[in-house]
């Protein structure tokens, strides 16, 4: 059993495996920094800004998880290293939940319509694909709408993964205008009974200017079409660049209805504190977190597990 319950249902193998390149960066040194008993409080406080720092949690949102740590744990004399990781395993639940959760929102009177936005290269059009699997799984109907139509490439690769997943892919042709993309697969959503619309977006990133007209006018022409669209707007974010994918967030927070992160390759980095610091910084939560190549490789994001497979390491100390 981990370090705190959880109600959703998670592959906790899935996430110690996916989070094992973090729990070396954060988990492991922490584990020595709590042992090591002969620093005196400033230098254990140093040595954990840097871990976390290191771990990419970002210098505000470890600030604030320095002072709050150093605040909880001044009042005692002398602690034991499992003492510690339980105040640390707190203080990152604390820090995580400042800014309260929401649910997603689905449509209870037609199709719930995701668009996917994010730049090229985070894995967007692939995490739709993981996407669309998990609420087939679920026993959903999905569609996918290529809107991404100035990417060479991007509207096949997504119908490729409309076949392999035997789904339907509303596309447009190249350089065609991607709302009007949007405006044709809100009419077969509706049509067909679709439950779940999810339309992968262009991801360019020219300047905040044209990236705010751009997701303004895919907005709109899709709640013309749908009640209440879009639902969801969720950001995909490769977990690799680390404090650029938290400017990412900030950036896409303020000139868009943002209401979910995706953290993909998670597997392939150490840098898993930038969940942290995304919620913290923005106020955004993280829904899903990708931990592999194949389509069953997305997990809801959990924060329990989460700490549990970054901090695991500490669990056992004297």
């Amino acid at each position: 059993m981990g370090l705190f319950s959880s109600d959703k249902k998670v592959d906790k193998g899935k996430y110690l495996n996916g989070f094992a390149k973090t729990n070396d960066a954060l988990g492991k040194k922490l584990k020595f920094v709590t042992e090591n008993k002969s620093q005196n409080k400033e230098d254990f406080m140093e040595q954990l800004m840097v871990t976390l720092l290191e771990a990419d949690i970002g210098y505000k949102t470890s600030q604030v998880i320095c002072d709050r740590f150093f605040n909880t744990c001044q009042n005692y004399y002398y602690l034991l290293s499992k003492d510690i990781m339980n105040f640390l395993g707190k203080t990152f639940k604390e820090v995580y939940n400042e800014k309260p959760d929401y649910d997603i929102k689905y449509n209870e009177n037609g199709p719930t319509v995701i668009l996917m936005v994010g730049v090229n290269g985070s894995g967007k059009t692939t995490t739709c694909s993981k996407l669309a699997k998990k609420y087939l799984d679920e026993g959903k109907s999905v569609a996918f709408v290529a809107a991404d139509t100035f990417r060479a490439g991007a509207v096949e690769q997504l119908q490729k993964w409309a076949d392999e997943l035997n789904i339907p892919c509303i596309a447009g042709k190249t350089n065609q205008d991607p709302s009007s993309v949007l405006v044709d697969g809100c009419k077969y959503a509706s049509d067909n009974n679709i439950d779940i619309l999810i339309c992968d977006t262009a991801g360019r990133l020219q300047n905040k200017i044209n990236l705010m007209a751009e997701l303004e006018k895919m907005s709109r022409v899709v709640s013309k079409q749908i009640e209440g669209a879009p639902h969801n707007t969720w950001l995909v974010l490769d977990a690799n660049t680390g404090q650029n994918g938290l400017s990412q967030a900030m950036l896409f927070n303020e000139i868009t209805n943002l209401n979910g992160v995706i953290l993909t390759k998670m597997d392939g980095t150490s840098k898993g504190g930038i969940i942290i610091a995304i919620k913290n910084m923005t106020g955004v939560p993280v829904r899903y977190i990708t931990v592999g190549e194949g389509l069953d490789d997305i997990q809801d994001f959990d924060l329990d597990t989460y700490i549990d497979s970054v901090i695991g390491e500490l669990r056992h100390a004297k």
